[in-house]
């Protein structure tokens, strides 16, 4: 079996690396994806995280805003099997994904400050 998710999205903050024991670089950020339907606006968080040489690199090159194309598989949670669900500030439910990056795509110039005028993303907007 197997599976494949690909996204395409922005940075909601500046990554976090971390060590495991053995001295294996681990990167972690949270991506917003999001669309437009009957004049909604539909936003999906997905927290990510990467691995070795590749988690060194997103940590130093990318940054909050940064617009990436992530290629991995989703990890549920491991006691509900469900994505985590949340209660934001405005009241409302919402759910982010955890996700397990294979290929991490920088899609932002480097000249580019790091906004490519789609939008911003608002910290009160963030589940973790």
């Amino acid at each position: 079996m197997y599976q494949k998710l690909i996204i395409i999205g922005n940075l909601g903050r500046d990554p976090e690396m971390r060590y495991t024991p053995d001295g294996t670089a681990v990167t972690s950020f949270s991506v917003a994806t999001s669309r437009r339907y009957n004049e909604k606006d539909e936003t999906t968080w997905f927290r990510v995280s990467v691995w070795g040489k590749q988690a060194e690199s997103c940590n130093q090159y990318l940054h909050k805003g940064s617009k990436v194309l992530i290629e991995g598989r989703l990890r549920p949670d491991a006691n509900t099997g469900a994505p985590q669900i949340f209660q934001k500030k405005d009241g409302s439910w919402g759910s982010s994904y955890e996700v397990s990056a294979d290929t991490v795509r920088f899609l932002t110039p480097r000249s580019d400050g790091g906004s490519d005028g789609s939008g911003s993303v608002d910290d009160d907007d963030i589940p973790f």
